[in-house]
């Protein structure tokens, strides 16, 4: 990722070195725009969700913290003596982790990873990483290649089907195209616009069926307060 395209990272770093960052804006075609504070990708254990606090505590072995952005998790785990390894592809997010004192940070493409892992993290509706529906068996691939015996993904994501609720409570899917978790982001920071990037929010039936089709296994370890969920994904025995 170049530097002058790099919002999040620039937004990140401006935090890390003084204390204070504009809002990153974000834009999608299916939402109006909408503002991230900075300040919740520097927040301590204390202060995370519930389901990220979950990850933490049921994170175990050599530990990868994928798209670590600030590095809070991987510092949570870190303090807690633990071998992780957290990678992003924003050169300016890395700058940031490594002046916060995280040890081992890469910038680095998820996909083009090489190593062994026993638990891989794919926090804040991180599974989103795999783009689209159609990517799904690429990034089983990649986890696979990952995993060490043994190994856990943990994952969380959001089920968007409340968007389509109506007030009756009654959620109406067919005029949907596709499916109706996947979108397209934008984000901005200051005068630094960011390149549109897929993301998909997907429900936990639908990462089960997925999982199973690329030969792993899923559970839900924890429910979320609105539609989102932490998954735990393993290799299928046999």
């Amino acid at each position: 990722m170049k530097r002058i395209q790099d919002p999040m990272g620039q937004a990140i770093l401006d935090y890390w070195k003084t204390g204070r960052a504009e809002k990153i804006r974000v834009f999608s075609p299916m939402f109006e725009e909408d503002e991230m504070p900075v300040e919740i990708l520097f927040r301590k254990y204390e202060d995370m969700p519930a389901i990220e606090r979950h990850a933490m505590d049921i994170s175990r072995g050599k530990i990868l913290d994928v798209g670590a952005g600030a590095g809070c998790h991987a510092l949570v785990l870190q303090q807690r003596g633990m071998d992780v390894t957290a990678i992003d592809i924003s050169p300016l997010s890395v700058e940031a982790m490594k002046g916060r004192g995280v040890q081992k940070v890469l910038e680095q493409d998820f996909y083009t990873l090489e190593g062994q892992f026993d638990t891989i993290l794919l926090l804040m509706n991180g599974v989103g990483i795999v783009g689209t529906m159609e990517r799904f068996p690429l990034l089983f691939r990649q986890l696979e290649r990952l995993l060490a015996p043994g190994g856990q993904v943990l994952c969380d994501s959001s089920d968007l089907c409340y968007i389509y609720e109506d007030e009756e409570g009654v959620i109406d899917l067919t005029d949907v195209e596709g499916y109706y978790g996947e979108l397209t982001y934008q984000l901005q920071y200051k005068d630094i616009i960011g390149e549109p990037f897929p993301w998909v929010y997907v429900d936990a039936e639908t990462l089960r069926e997925k999982a199973e089709e690329n030969g792993f296994e899923m559970e839900v370890v924890i429910q979320g307060e609105h539609y989102d969920y932490l998954a735990r994904l393993t290799k299928a025995a046999g």
